[in-house]
């Protein structure tokens, strides 16, 4: 048999062998075991490691069986990715996208929800103009907010992983931020000419792009576009009734509806 380890994840123990730590050698755990990275120890000797213990069996149970084996009602899908994708398991963060979409096709009818608001904010920076000479300026912003519910809580988090926020040179997934599993509110600013890049950190605005398409978004229009084809994508329709379909792309309210 394979040497046995004793792992402390967030205060719980588990242990396994040593074969299974490492059945996949690009992950972390595969890393981590193999020696290339180094390991952290509780007072009595076990590999510690600062994550959650109780999710961290789902993981351990694919490392075994490479099998995911859920629940039907499992209702911690996000929190298993984002300890899936901390651990790098490429095969399991696969395993659960598939669960995914299956579970959203025995998902029923759903509503989605979309009230945008959109104001002007004046901003105030400094330019360097040579070593010793800086001058004030300012400019215009459009900043754009999207309050957004859903009854498909898989929906918003399918939403979350395509909408990105572009902030202190960094691309981070909307979804990292869903602390309700209904409900979203966005907050981001358009491209300002003239605006230096550290300007944006220091003034903690943050700009809003959409993934697999790399596109940023600068206006409603554009957001409008984006949500309608992920939304049609996953079954949902223009509601009949709100707003009217001759003018949905200016409206303020946005309902789609999806029948199952």
């Amino acid at each position: 048999m394979s040497e046995l380890v004793t792992l402390n994840v967030g205060g719980k123990l588990y242990t396994t062998s040593l074969a299974t730590l490492t059945r996949y050698p690009d992950s972390m755990l595969g890393a981590m075991f193999s020696g290339t990275m180094p390991t952290k120890k509780d007072s009595h000797g076990n590999c510690f490691i600062d994550r959650d213990g109780k999710i961290f069996r789902h993981v351990l149970n694919f490392l075994r069986t490479s099998n995911l084996d859920l629940p039907d009602d499992y209702k911690e899908m996000k929190l298993l990715k984002r300890e899936a994708d901390f651990y790098q398991v490429q095969p399991l963060l696969e395993a659960l996208n598939e669960k995914e979409a299956e579970m959203s096709t025995h998902e029923k009818n759903a509503m989605l929800n979309i009230t945008l608001d959109q104001k002007m904010q004046t901003v105030h920076f400094t330019v360097r103009e040579a070593p010793q000479i800086y001058s004030l300026s300012s400019s215009n912003m459009d900043v754009f907010t999207a309050n957004i519910f859903c009854t498909s809580g898989l929906f918003l988090n399918k939403l979350g992983t395509k909408l990105c926020y572009f902030f202190n040179g960094n691309l981070s997934t909307v979804c990292s931020e869903l602390e309700d599993p209904n409900h979203v509110v966005l907050q981001w600013v358009a491209t300002v000419d003239g605006l230096p890049e550290e300007e944006y950190t220091r003034q903690a605005l943050k700009r809003l792009w959409v993934l697999p398409a790399n596109k940023q978004i600068n206006s409603f229009r554009v957001f409008v576009e984006e949500i309608l084809k992920i939304a049609m994508s996953d079954g949902f329709c223009v509601d009949s009734t709100h707003p009217d379909s001759s003018d949905f792309m200016n409206n303020k309210i946005i309902r789609l509806t999806r029948y199952r």
